[in-house]
């Protein structure tokens, strides 16, 4: 049975285009029918830059029917996060402060697709300036989970999961801080790699926190996540380059020495009954192939919470006092409140923060000396429901992802099955610096032995609901 579009990895539309048995165009032309057809119910999009996509379409079928092959990604479609500028297309950061914001120049992300060949369908969703959360008080509404819209996606990079949960695009680039990759991946049932911190170059996306922030792929797949990584990558003066990942991917686990935190960092006791069982059974699997097992020392994840988020609010707050102060109401109440909060960092409490942050660094630091890969949870359920969503939002969450923002190092979440309401769950891997290419070849190996790679996309339905899509 021939898939349709919209199914097809990343390499088996390469493959494709390359032949000439698909046209960029015409693949371009089907992703922007989907999104006008199932976006509604959605939510995922903000901005649809369709004259921009045609015509980086047809350059990449010019470019390809002179046998020039930028790579993997020439001629594929992709989203961004409504953070990362493009010169002459709006960079709102869902944010009243930002209506009328056009950028005049391109991201480092953006420029680096562009070289790549790839074909930019728009902007997708994102909390305000990466922070606050759900609210009317917002230019866009919220996303939908597109395996129930009756429950959130997570944040802050929400848009970008549904989009590629739906189908609408198989990669979109977002951004984390302190989960809001892994997170939203988590709760969408897709893969979400953070990588190295500084690996992806953040110039030109809008910063909220200078030393927490990471750019990186949400993807279908482990190995489209691979694909985009080698696009991404800013290998200036790393010895360690990310070209080699896709070609690792199918080495197995056999050998490798992954640690398990005793106690998941003190969360494990909050893990939902189907994240308990989902890392048994990953844990099971890496064993009988031939991974060596065992279990490690943590740091309470109260360590990490503090540092990060003290850090976190104190950089923030340094972004934003000028507007805090002289736009207060413009802000939305829970990003307001949440940034606010910066102002009661002091300078002793922010050198106390990075002292910690260099301790617990270190320790991680030295488990990597003898332990290739940590695994732990992405999120400690699978996505809440929208009438949890402003308490979700506005307090304190238990996201352990959020350690490895502060340390740097690269994690993934990788999908692995549903739960009770069908919604999906997975698991999160991490690995030392730079290690990217172990991380995703023991990523593939789980999304292989769990079967998710062969999971159908949610069913969507069309609705003549409208959300301002704009071209």
């Amino acid at each position: 049975m021939t898939k349709p579009l919209h199914e097809l990895s990343i390499a088996e539309v390469g493959t494709k285009l390359r032949s000439g048995e698909l046209t960029s165009e015409a693949l371009t032309r089907h992703a922007l029918s989907r999104i006008d057809q199932h976006d509604p119910q959605v939510r995922a999009f903000v901005c649809l830059t369709r004259d921009l996509a045609i015509a980086q379409a047809r350059s990449a079928d010019d470019e390809l029917r002179r046998g020039k092959v930028r790579g993997a990604m020439h001629g594929v479609p992709y989203a961004l996060k409504d953070l990362f500028n493009v010169a002459g297309v709006p960079t709102t950061c869902n944010s009243r402060l930002r209506e009328g914001f056009v950028p005049t120049t391109d991201s480092a992300v953006f420029e680096r697709m562009s070289e790549s060949g790839a074909v930019l369908l728009g902007k997708v969703h994102m909390q305000e300036f990466a922070t606050g959360g759900t609210g009317p008080d917002l230019p866009y509404p919220p996303p939908r989970n597109p395996w129930n819209r009756e429950h959130i996606t997570g944040g802050s990079s929400s848009g970008a999961a549904a989009a590629v949960a739906a189908g609408f695009v198989r990669l979109a680039i977002g951004s984390d801080t302190g989960g809001s990759i892994r997170q939203p991946a988590a709760y969408c049932g897709i893969v979400g790699l953070k990588p190295t911190y500084g690996r992806v170059s953040p110039r030109g996306a809008f910063p909220l926190s200078f030393s927490l922030d990471h750019c990186g792929p949400m993807a279908r797949s482990v190995e489209d996540a691979a694909i985009a990584l080698e696009v991404l990558t800013d290998d200036t003066g790393i010895d360690r380059p990310a070209n080699d990942c896709r070609g690792a991917l199918s080495a197995g686990v056999a050998g490798l020495r992954i640690g398990i935190p005793a106690g998941h960092m003190g969360l494990e006791s909050s893990f939902d009954p189907e994240v308990a069982g989902s890392m048994e059974a990953t844990t099971e699997a890496l064993r009988r192939a031939g991974a060596h097992i065992s279990a490690i020392a943590l740091p309470d994840y109260d360590a990490f919470f503090a540092s990060n988020t003290a850090i976190m609010l104190a950089e923030a707050f340094a972004l934003h006092q000028h507007d805090l102060r002289t736009k207060l109401s413009s802000y939305a109440e829970n990003t307001a409140h949440r940034l606010l909060l910066g102002a009661a960092v002091s300078g002793p409490d922010l050198v106390q923060a990075f002292r910690l942050r260099r301790s617990l660094t270190e320790q991680l630091d030295s488990l990597f000396n003898t332990h290739d890969v940590i695994l732990t949870a992405s999120a400690i359920s699978g996505a809440p429901h929208l009438q949890r969503a402003n308490d979700f939002f506005s307090t304190p969450m238990q996201i352990p992802a959020l350690p490895f923002n502060l340390t740097g190092h690269p994690a993934i979440h990788v999908p692995t099955t549903m739960d009770g309401l069908g919604l999906p769950v997975g698991l999160q891997l991490i690995a030392s610096r730079h290690a990217e290419a172990v991380l995703l070849r023991c990523a593939f190996f789980i999304e292989q032995e769990s079967g998710w790679g062969e999971q159908d996309l949610p069913e969507l339905d069309r609705t003549l609901e409208s959300v301002g899509h704009s071209s």
